[in-house]
């Protein structure tokens, strides 16, 4: 069991017709929980019926949340989530609520003593409260993964930039990478040229980056994995790609070897996108038998 702290945002996705709790970084926690690590996260929620609601999800996946906040002015975060007819989200993030005022806290400081792994992404950092807190928080950090979430106009060159270059893992898709490493060279004509590009500038050692039905790519001590995807009838892709990096952080930890680790978190991710909402309950037979398959 590894002892693992999320932070970041967590909210409310609010679909046409229903809404559910979400947020990456409460995604990874609960499938990183689910997959039996010791789990804590960093936010805030507002002093409002949705926030009393998250707090009771966070307790109810087993995850801890003593580290997450009551803000008495900002209400609890809202998404508004769009689904085009192939199942792909695009979403409409309001600004600004609880999650945008994570206060550093002596707290959290003395939890991240004892952590393995600190999870962090990019779209807490989109307002000053929140990312000075970020930065004094990786300061303190043993190892540390970015969970690159790129949502326009939410973020800018030069914090993802001070992000990366804290990272010791980090995690994009493959139209993320590309975008960033255009800051660097616009000559490159591939992922694997994008990956040693953004390795090498920033000093990272570890990069994956996940290609939808594609699969995904794991750069791990100066080697390539990849996995060419698993074949599944898409329901909506949201919290996939959480779920995804929750187990490939997982097995890392675990010292699993890189391929095998890719490949069931590749299969993880691929139950998630057939399924509906962000947070399904997984069987390990089931990630068995999409592998074997």
């Amino acid at each position: 069991m590894k002892n693992i702290i999320c932070f970041g945002e967590v909210l409310w996705d609010v679909f046409p017709e229903h809404k559910k709790i979400g947020g990456a970084p409460l995604n990874v926690a609960v499938r990183l929980q689910s997959l039996g690590n010791h789990v804590s996260l960093i936010s805030s929620v507002g002093k409002d019926g949705d926030g009393e609601e998250i707090i009771d999800f966070i307790q109810q996946n087993k995850v801890s949340s003593s580290l997450v906040q009551k803000d008495a002015v900002l209400e609890t975060g809202k998404v508004k989530v769009t689904l085009d007819p192939t199942g792909s989200a695009s979403y409409d993030i309001k600004f600004p609520t609880a999650w945008d005022n994570i206060q550093l806290t002596d707290q959290a400081k003395t939890a991240l003593q004892t952590t393995d792994a600190f999870v962090f992404g990019s779209l807490a950092s989109r307002d000053i409260t929140s990312r000075n807190t970020l930065y004094e928080l990786l300061k303190l950090a043993p190892y540390k993964i970015f969970d690159v979430n790129l949502r326009k106009p939410h973020y800018s060159a030069d914090v993802l930039n001070h992000l990366m270059c804290e990272a010791d893992f980090i995690k994009f898709n493959d139209e993320e990478i590309l975008e960033i490493a255009q800051n660097y060279d616009t000559s490159m004509e591939s992922l694997e040229e994008a990956v040693k590009l953004i390795a090498q500038k920033t000093n990272t050692k570890s990069i994956c980056v996940t290609k939808g039905s594609k699969g995904a790519m794991l750069y791990y001590n100066n080697v390539f994995y990849n996995n060419p995807g698993y074949p599944i009838k898409v329901v909506d892709t949201v919290g996939a790609g959480d779920s995804f990096l929750a187990s490939l952080i997982d097995q890392l930890l675990k010292e699993t070897h890189p391929q095998r680790a890719i490949n069931f978190a590749c299969a993880v991710g691929a139950i998630v996108a057939s399924s509906k909402g962000a947070n399904p309950k997984i069987e390990q037979q089931a990630i068995d038998e999409i592998i074997n398959a």
